[in-house]
Formats: C-alpha cells, sequence, structure tokens
C-alpha cells in the first residue's frame, strides 16, 4: 500500500479525510490534499490508538482506519465477554452486532470465535469524488454489516474491473436502478449506495422511510441495483490517466493529445460513449456523430464500432435480458428532466408513471431530442422490453457536478427510488 503523508494529494487522501472527520477528528478541508490540519488530526488518532505518532499513515495505521473505512471491526470473544460489554466498547448497538452475524447466540458466546462489530458510523461517505476503490470498500462495508444483502457482479470492464450489483429484496417484482454510464457523472454512483445503505439499514431495524414500509418492500421486491456501469472512465475523470493503463497512448490522442479527462470525458477506456452503444436506433446515433464533429473514439457521442460493442455494454444487456425488470431507472446528470419515451414502442403507462415521478423529485418530464434520443440503455429497454424505462437527469450546473450538490440530489430521488419498487 502506499505511504501517506504531509504534501501527499488524491481521492485516497480525500477519503482518509472523510473518514477521520465522521470518527471525530478534524481534517481541516475536505480536498484531497494531505495539509497540516491533516497530519495534525493523523497524530491525534495514532495517539488514541496506541500507534508510533508520526503524522504518517503507514501500514500499521492505515490497517486501523481501513476498519472504519469499512465501517466495522473484527473482534475475538474472550472469556466473560458479553454482546453488551462489546458493543458498549465500540460505542455501538447490541442488535447492529445481531444483525451483522446472522446464527450468533447472543447469551453463548463462545471465546476465540470472530465476529464483526458495526461502528456507530455511516459507510457511504457522501462528500468525497466517489472512485470505482472506494465503490469496491463501501460494498465490503455493506455487505458485512448487512449480510441479507446480495453482492455480486454482471460482468468486467475494458480493463477488468468489476461491475457490480447488489440485490435488496426477495420479492417477485423485478426494478432495476443503474449509475455512471458516463463517467463525468459519477455522483450517481453515491446516491444509489447512500440508497441501498438507508434501505438496507431501514429493513434490519423495521424502519420506515418516507411513508414507505421498506418490510413489505423487501418482501414483495426485489431492486437490483448497478451504481458504476463505467468504472475505468470514473478512474480517468478522478485519477487521471496512468503509464500503466494499456491504452495510453490511444486515450491521449483520443482525448485531442490531453492527459487531462477531469473536465469532457464521458466514454469508456476505448473511448466509447456506452450509453450510445445500445441497439435502439444505433444506426441515427452513428449518422448523428459528423454533425457533433465525432469521426471516432474520444470523449463523448463515438457509438463504437457496432451495436453493443463494449463490454459493459454487452454486460448489461446480458444481466437486463436475465431479468424480469417491471421498469428501469437510469440515472445521469445534470438538469433535474426525467425522460420516458422512446418512439412509438413507448409503454402507455410509461407517461402516468414519469409524472409521479416528477411529482415526488420536483424534476420536469420531458422528451429527448437530438443525438440523446438513440442507442441508450433505456431506449434499448423499452424497445426490446416493452416496459417502462426512465433516464433520470439530477442536478444542475456543469459535469461534473461538485458534490457539495449531493444533499439535495439525494433529497430529491430519494423517493422515486422507493416509489419505483411499488409502483
Amino acid at each position: 500500500m502506499p505511504i501517506f503523508k504531509l504534501g501527499s494529494r488524491g481521492t485516497e487522501v480525500m477519503h482518509i479525510q472523510a473518514t477521520l472527520k465522521k470518527i471525530g477528528y478534524n481534517p481541516g478541508v475536505i480536498d484531497g490534499i494531505y495539509g497540516t490540519d491533516t497530519k495534525k488530526a493523523v497524530e491525534i488518532f495514532q495517539r488514541n490508538h496506541g500507534l508510533i505518532v508520526d503524522g504518517i499513515i503507514g501500514p500499521n495505521t492505515y490497517r486501523i482506519l481501513r476498519s472504519f473505512m469499512l465501517g466495522y471491526d473484527m473482534y475475538t470473544i474472550r472469556t466473560g465477554d458479553t454482546l453488551y460489554s462489546i458493543a458498549k466498547k465500540y460505542g455501538t448497538d447490541v442488535y447492529d452486532i445481531i444483525v451483522a452475524n446472522p446464527g450468533i447466540e447472543p447469551f453463548q458466546l463462545i471465546p476465540g470465535v470472530q465476529v464483526k462489530v458495526p461502528y456507530n458510523i455511516d459507510v457511504v461517505d457522501t462528500n468525497i469524488d466517489y472512485t470505482y476503490n472506494i465503490l469496491e470498500t463501501d460494498l465490503m462495508g455493506l455487505e458485512a454489516r448487512y449480510p441479507f444483502i446480495t453482492v455480486g457482479s454482471i460482468g468486467e470492464s475494458v480493463l477488468g474491473k468489476q461491475l457490480y450489483y447488489v440485490k435488496l429484496g426477495v420479492g417477485s417484482n423485478e426494478i432495476s436502478y443503474n449509475g455512471v454510464h458516463h463517467s463525468l457523472e459519477w455522483i450517481t454512483a453515491p446516491l444509489l449506495m447512500k440508497f441501498i445503505e438507508n434501505f438496507s439499514r431501514a429493513y434490519s431495524r423495521g424502519e420506515n422511510i418516507r411513508g414507505y414500509n421498506i418490510g413489505d418492500i423487501w418482501r414483495n421486491s426485489s431492486i437490483y441495483i448497478v451504481p458504476m456501469v463505467n468504472p475505468d472512465g470514473v478512474e480517468l475523470v478522478l485519477n487521471g490517466l496512468s503509464r500503466n493503463n494499456p491504452f495510453y497512448y490511444d486515450l491521449k490522442r483520443w482525448n485531442n493529445g490531453s492527459e487531462d479527462f477531469s473536465k469532457d470525458w464521458q466514454a469508456n477506456n476505448r473511448g466509447v460513449d456506452i450509453n450510445h452503444n445500445y441497439d435502439a436506433g444505433w444506426e441515427l446515433s452513428k449518422e448523428a456523430e459528423a454533425f457533433y464533429g465525432v469521426y471516432g473514439p474520444g470523449p463523448t457521442r463515438y457509438s463504437g464500432p457496432y451495436p453493443v460493442s463494449e463490454p459493459e455494454t454487452k454486460a448489461m444487456v446480458r444481466f437486463t435480458n436475465g431479468h424480469n425488470f417491471r421498469l428501469v431507472l437510469a440515472y445521469h446528470s445534470q438538469g433535474e428532466v426525467i425522460y420516458w419515451q422512446y418512439g412509438e414502442v413507448t409503454p402507455s403507462e410509461s407517461r402516468r408513471i414519469g409524472e409521479l415521478f416528477a411529482k415526488a423529485s420536483g424534476y420536469s418530464l420531458e422528451e429527448t431530442t437530438g443525438i440523446a434520443s438513440y442507442a441508450g440503455y433505456k431506449d434499448w429497454f423499452i424497445q426490446d422490453h416493452r416496459r417502462p424505462g426512465f433516464t433520470i437527469e439530477v442536478g444542475k450546473g456543469k459535469n461534473p457536478l461538485p458534490i457539495s450538490q449531493f444533499d439535495k440530489i439525494y433529497e430529491d430521488n430519494e423517493e422515486i427510488l422507493l416509489l419505483a419498487s411499488v409502483i
């Protein structure tokens, strides 16, 4: 693992800062810059955990900090321990320990056996640039704390990153949500991940959210969520182009000679805009490329050499065809609009459902125009499955939207995510 110290920069530093803040240490501004405030916070953290106090995050400090990133610790039961004494030691709840350890006998603890102990903090941070590595960490943490959820993969990206999905619920009514077809729109990943966390917590505690009975939804529906369809693109946008990338020289050329992918890059690692790569009016999307000055792989709007040419698109098609989804939501940014139709094959009920989503969110219901009308995921779903599909554009401004918009975005969309499972 890398060593983090004064002067270190990047998304991993931002994750460290956010973790320190939520467990009571003040790293200063969460900006991905390891400055003097972050160093002081690390020193206090080290002192409180019996570590060498040097303000440097090496293997030992990171190992303990990592457990807070995951949101839980592994504890070996000792003679005389009770769940109450363990919970008190960690400042957490007995019930949360029971949830994380199905099958545990609360009054027959066995010395030497390890148990998962959730901390009294959220797993998903919503104040940081949300990378693929952070997604993986959060999925590990959520799966450990809420072992009743299902975490799997629908396939791999161009560079072999897993395209993770999470399943919530066990019912026959199947629906699906996805985010980050476009890499600049990475803010849709923490939106879906925070929903997963809030939904799982409410289910474990028998609580409602916004008046929706989460237990009833769990029993009646199965919600399949793919939070990051384009992880390679997110890596380019948030962490830059690595010399180790096998497409290094191609990507630089496709990006007009620039190594800065943070402002315009929406495509995958082969320069294909995967939300223009589905087989629904793909030829029309291809014809429209020249109008937008697109003549091959690049930051946006290149539809690929043929429909469903990309591993990410193939995975989404295979995954979707393998289920009986009642409806799908594809999350994008920005504009605070909901797109609901795809020509004459649009289901008759789509407008009614879209109007309910618009009322729940305050977003406007609109029809797509131009190249945005073709070859997208929701277009293909409507065409091939003849069921309602929606593209939801969250937030306002220029992509990538700042994470400071997250709270409003989540507030606007939480009811859509609940309503879609019961409508």
